[in-house]
């Protein structure tokens, strides 16, 4: 299998106001077409291990891998470089710019990128917001829209670059039944049939239990 993020020996501490450690000797690893779910109770270290994951915090012991590419002691700004091209990230509130349409949403990470022409980004995120079902949408202000179709333009983002990697941190916490729902189908069939790697972190047992695996934490260690 290909392996497209590994996490090995990972430690994290907290100093303030007394030292704690979070997160203890976590191993894992993630294949290419692999949608994960993390859980475990509020403090168990879910969060944080989302934020060493994807190269956001980097005061940790131990390695992070990701596309066979050692991150650990990368500086910040080749981290930031390597997040936009192979991480995308979608958040329980959908941080898409009010006043920019959907397609221009869509647009900035790969216009960060500079990999492509401008005529070239602009089809690649109309293929997104295609493959996402709102490509109807694409020139109405991102604030026009409803919380589900924000939530489906804010996962075209970041799809827009390609990223060997889709990092979710309750992607549905702040969606109702249905649009939750429409949102797990919608990552399934990334990791079907775009062979998309998903980790999320969720809150929710009815997401977790639609995704290939779980990881639970309990006290900052991996449940066996």
């Amino acid at each position: 299998m290909d392996k497209v993020l590994e996490a090995i020996n990972l430690n994290k501490s907290f100093t303030d106001p007394v030292e704690f450690q979070v997160l203890k000797n976590i191993n894992f690893s993630v294949n290419r077409g692999e949608f994960l779910s993390l859980m475990g109770k509020s403090g168990s270290g879910k969060s944080t291990l989302l934020y060493l994951l994807s190269t956001m915090d980097t005061a940790y012991e131990g390695q992070v891998i990701v596309n066979g590419q050692l991150l650990t002691g990368m500086n910040q700004d080749q981290l930031s470089s390597f997040r936009n091209e192979h991480i995308g990230f979608v958040f329980q509130f959908h941080f898409l710019l009010p006043e920019f349409s959907c397609l221009e949403n869509v647009m900035i990470p790969a216009m960060k990128l500079k990999k492509w022409s401008m005529k070239e980004i602009e089809q690649r995120a109309l293929a997104k917001l295609e493959l996402l079902g709102v490509a109807d949408q694409a020139y109405k202000l991102a604030s026009r829209l409803s919380g589900g179709q924000q939530q489906r333009v804010a996962i075209a983002r970041a799809l827009i670059n390609d990223p060997a990697l889709i990092m979710g941190d309750e992607p549905t916490g702040n969606l109702d039944s249905h649009n939750s729902q429409n949102v797990q189908e919608i990552f399934r069939d990334l990791a079907n049939k775009q062979q998309q790697t998903i980790i999320a972190v969720t809150h929710d047992a009815e997401f977790a239990r639609n995704t290939d695996r779980i990881i639970e934490l309990s006290d900052g260690e991996i449940l066996k």
